[in-house]
């Protein structure tokens, strides 16, 4: 499954920095705050460190390790400035370059709504911003909170540990290690703290009191005088705080502000061995090699057949399935039994509306006590507006750091097609087709069959069957998922038991295509396994190269 992942900055201006070398000595450029306070931080090649302070605009220091004179010219810093959106990213290397570790620290303000991504370099926030959302691949996440925190912060670790310091829970509360996933609301819980972390470790502290005040007494002491800066003056040097490693300082100027086009694509994967048709588990990023147009890509991400899934289960209950709803919950039951512990799970029954029986959840009980509930939902069949709410629920309601998948069990017959009776979708098949295609996860379907003999014209033709047949095994192809056949419904959970096991076979990789183009064209995906001759890699095919304005907000 391909999932594109776009922060195109298209039609923005270059931030208005000036130096802030009255009174600091830092040579910290500083940059206005857009009035809602958005910022969006990006560095793949390094670390980050933050520090909430009571000025009202941002400051910026960069080091490039190992880097002399020479290579100023060139720094890989951007930033970006629109009336919403501060935005400010280090600049990707060549594949082929061997590019040296980029280190940002920064100083926001509080109102600041911060988001901070890197790869495999730490993540360092002292003080609690407006909203904050932090994720890493594979680096440490530490976050120093104020005393009284007003905040409702959730911290997951996939790989590693949550460290919760003294205080943090409660006042005078000792401290506790989370395996996973912890959640709290601390004082009021105003503020939104989601932070993530892959594989490393997550830290959560408190500020001493000293601290905060030493922070600020330093902020107010050192206070630059903002003001535009003359054309014609030289850069000043973007040095790093005396507690960063010492490094040689680099320039930023307003030249050397680029406009940045960042893409990320996710393929993921089921590998099979040809001859059993057996799943092949234990497979490391170096098994698979990974083309774009014909031309190999480099993995800037892997992740393994274990890594946790966000499933929905969407279900017809439309025409003669009705009859049938003991053996669909049956079957329901078996699927949630089969799923590992670290998936979550949501299903969604429809017929001529949709209802959602349970938001994703892992807990076995309550998903059980939802399907119990099912009941067959009132209309016809708008198998195609289902599909498409089904993969916009899941664009809002799982986990960004979750691999997501559609299980759809369906006869396939919309009431759009010819014969079938009542109202059907609004939406055309060839759009929903497309929308499978650029989903962020993977479509499986389960085609059950509903076929009769044909007494009449007016009755359902083999025709029209065998077309819903053929669209249902087309969207799993289009979703890079698996099509699955059911004759008879009381087959139906081993179909679902298979999808499973299908799923645990599942790898996800992540790179940056070497073609930059946002032509809309359509770009095809090609993985292979050189070391396992006899294994299949089966995933999306391709995807289109759409810029951010033509897909929304991105997902990460």
């Amino acid at each position: 499954m391909l999932s594109l992942l776009l922060a195109s900055l298209s039609s923005v201006a270059p931030a208005r920095g000036v130096q802030s070398g009255e009174g600091d000595g830092q040579g910290f450029l500083n940059i206005a705050l857009p009035p809602g306070g958005e910022m969006l931080v990006e560095n793949r090649r390094g670390g980050v460190r933050v520090e909430v302070w009571p000025e009202d605009h941002v400051a910026l220091a960069a080091v490039v390790g190992g880097a002399g004179r020479a290579a100023r010219r060139g720094l890989p810093v951007s930033v970006s400035h629109t009336e919403s959106l501060l935005t400010i990213k280090v600049v990707d290397a060549p594949p082929s370059a061997a590019a040296p570790r980029v280190d940002l620290t920064l100083r926001v303000p509080a109102s600041a709504r911060l988001k901070i991504y890197t790869s495999d370099g730490a993540l360092d926030v002292k003080g609690l911003p407006a909203s904050l959302v932090a994720q890493t691949i594979s680096g440490d996440l530490t976050l120093a909170l104020p005393p009284r925190a007003d905040a409702t912060v959730t911290a997951q670790s996939l790989n590693g540990t949550v460290t919760l310091g003294e205080g943090v829970e409660t006042q005078g509360a000792g401290g506790r290690v989370v395996r996973g996933k912890f959640q709290a609301s601390l004082g009021a819980g105003r503020r939104a703290v989601n932070l993530f972390s892959g594989r490393g470790q997550i830290s959560l502290t408190i500020l001493s009191a000293n601290a905060g005040d030493g922070a600020a007494e330093r902020a107010v002491a050192s206070r630059p005088r903002v003001k535009d800066a003359p054309e014609e003056s030289p850069s000043a040097p973007v040095r790093p705080p005396a507690a960063q490693p010492a490094e040689t300082p680099q320039e930023v100027g307003e030249d050397e502000v680029v406009r940045v086009e960042s893409d990320l694509v996710t393929v993921n994967v089921s590998v099979v061995d040809r001859a059993s048709g057996r799943g092949l588990a234990g497979l490391t990023a170096n098994d698979f090699k990974i083309f774009e147009d014909g031309a190999e890509q480099r993995v800037e991400h892997f992740e393994s057949a274990e890594a946790p899934f966000d499933l929905l289960l969407l279900l017809d209950l439309s025409g003669s399935t009705a009859r049938v709803t003991d053996t669909i919950r049956a079957a329901a039951r078996r699927f949630v039994a089969a799923t590992r512990t670290q998936d979550r799970v949501a299903i969604v029954t429809f017929a001529g509306e949709t209802s959602i029986v349970s938001p994703p959840t892992s807990d076995r009980a309550a998903l059980a006590a939802a399907i119990d509930r099912i009941a067959p939902p009132k209309g016809d069949t708008r198998l195609y507006d289902s599909l498409s709410y089904a993969l916009d629920y899941m664009k809002r309601s799982a986990d960004p750091a979750r691999r997501r998948a559609v299980i759809l069990m369906s006869d396939g017959l919309d009431s759009t097609l010819p014969n079938v009776t009542g109202v059907g979708s609004t939406l055309p098949y060839e759009e929903l087709r497309s929308r499978v295609q650029e989903f962020e996860g993977i479509v499986y379907t389960v085609w059950t069959s509903t076929e009769y003999e044909a007494f009449s014209p007016q009755d359902i033709q083999p025709e029209t069957f065998d077309l819903a047949h053929d669209r249902l095994e087309e969207l799993a192809q289009a979703g890079g998922g698996a099509f699955y056949e059911v004759e008879k419904l009381e087959d139906l959970a081993g179909a679902y038991e298979r999808v499973v096991a299908d799923l645990g076979t599942v790898y996800s990789l992540s790179y940056r295509p070497t073609n930059k183009q946002r032509d809309g064209r359509w770009r095809v995906i090609r993985v292979t396994l050189p070391r396992h001759n006899n294994a299949v890699a089966r995933g999306k095919r391709g995807y289109f190269a759409r810029g951010n304005d033509e897909r929304g907000t991105p997902q990460r």
